[in-house]
């Protein structure tokens, strides 16, 4: 308490711009690799999550041990300014690498079922159909496996197939089994 009542808590001198700059963008960074980590490690990619981890936690001990061995107001927004870039760097960033498989639940109208069906295997992905009954008529329940890089191309086309189609995305941790497309990319796991 007495450290916040002290005006050289609070000074904007004695702190190099640059120094301010580096607090920032290290904490930037470390959260990115941070939320990275745990949404990989989720998603099953461990060997990947430690890695970052490794360098999450280097990042934190020197970055979180320079701000508090000396702590000002300046440093501490900096550090915290920092952290709230990093979440959404991180989040952002997962979101473009698109990493895992998810299930894609289509229910489209019978009479444009086949089109869609058509189109996905097309794209040797695998599609389980089941029959189905909306509100007014006969529907098909699709069922799609993909990797979630996939998915921006193939709801596109299903649109373009069938503008009224109900689709949902789930994530999925785990599959074994069936027709699964490959991942195009090569991610240790």
């Amino acid at each position: 308490m007495e450290k916040l009542l002290d005006p050289e808590f609070w000074s904007l001198t004695g702190v190099a711009w640059y120094f301010l700059l580096i607090i920032f963008v290290a904490k930037a960074l470390e959260v990115t690799l941070s939320t990275l980590r745990i949404i990989l490690v989720n998603r099953g990619f461990r060997t990947l999550g430690t890695a970052l981890a490794f360098v999450e936690i280097t990042l934190w001990v020197f970055v979180a041990g320079n701000v508090i061995s000396d702590l000002n107001a300046i440093k501490g927004a900096m550090y915290a300014f920092g952290f709230a870039t990093g979440v959404y760097t991180g989040s952002l960033l997962e979101s473009k690498l698109a990493f895992g498989k998810v299930l894609v639940q289509i229910i489209t109208r019978e009479e444009e079922s086949q089109d869609v069906i058509d189109y996905v295997r097309s794209k040797q992905i695998g599609v389980t159909t089941m029959e189905g009954e909306g509100y007014e008529s006969k529907k098909k329940v699709l069922l799609v496996y993909v990797e979630r890089n996939q998915t921006t191309e193939l709801l596109h086309n299903i649109r373009l197939l069938d503008s009224k189609a109900v689709i949902g995305i789930s994530d999925v941790h785990t599959l074994t089994g069936g027709y699964l497309p490959k991942r195009n990319k090569k991610v240790l796991k």
